[in-house]
């Protein structure tokens, strides 16, 4: 592991309030806290990206899934950048000096990173760098235990889900759109399989904050479901 540089986590005003969403894969929180961030001009934590990148991190060093105390190590010293592209859609991942953006959004680093998730060991290590993430103006933290965990004193919490066959058929789509060839019936079988995993978990379950909205997104299309956000968010103060 000597091969990776230790980074200092940034000072950051902790002052800032946050909106978590959290939620099962698929069900559209990642366009759903872009739309927010941009709308509020605040920041963005996607920490399922933060996931998927020690999953990719762990991989390319050679690092076994079983091996836990390796896979704290990658989390505890993950050289990652987020950086805003001015030239596509999103946020650019950036590794050790590398993009790595596109290699996050494979089916073989999602199952990878479902399995990190669950090693104590490396949610711990990653709980500093995500509420490093709060500042002023404000945040939007993107994930499956923002609420629950790593930000419980949130100022808004949100629990956005779908159907796995609503969920299916969206990641089916966009395989399709890419590309890339997919099987519908797989990719709900390993949605199903993930849900699964990840709400019976002993560390951090997914499940929706006690003083969270539960939205489910299954008949609504994005706008919606960003309407809707907005009007919980005038409720608490944090829209004019």
């Amino acid at each position: 592991m000597s091969d990776i540089e230790v980074k200092d986590l940034p000072e950051t005003n902790l002052t800032g309030p946050v909106i978590t969403v959290d939620g099962p894969s698929g069900a559209g929180k990642g366009t759903l806290c872009q739309m927010l961030a941009a709308k509020l001009n605040w920041a963005l934590l996607d920490s399922g990206a933060l996931y998927r990148v020690t999953a990719l991190a762990a991989k390319q060093h050679a690092v076994a899934l079983d091996n836990e105390a390796g896979l704290e190590a990658i989390a505890a010293y993950l050289d990652v950048q987020f950086q805003v592209s001015t030239e596509q859609s999103g946020v650019q991942v950036i590794l050790e000096g590398t993009d790595v953006t596109s290699n996050l959004r494979t089916e073989e680093t999602g199952a990878i990173a479902s399995q990190v998730a669950a090693v104590n060991a490396v949610r711990t290590a990653l709980l500093d760098r995500q509420r490093a993430f709060q500042q002023m103006p404000g945040l939007i933290a993107d994930g499956r235990d923002m609420g629950t965990v790593v930000f419980p004193d949130a100022e808004l919490k949100i629990y956005l889900t779908a159907s796995a066959e609503e969920r299916g058929e969206r990641r089916y789509k966009q395989l399709l759109e890419s590309g890339n060839n997919a099987s519908l019936a797989a990719i709900i079988e390993d949605i199903r399989a993930r849900d699964d995993r990840d709400m019976n978990r002993t560390v951090a379950p997914l499940k929706p904050a006690d003083d969270a909205i539960v939205i489910d997104s299954t008949s609504m299309s994005i706008e919606a479901v960003f309407d809707q956000v907005q009007q919980a968010a005038k409720k608490v103060g944090l829209l004019a």
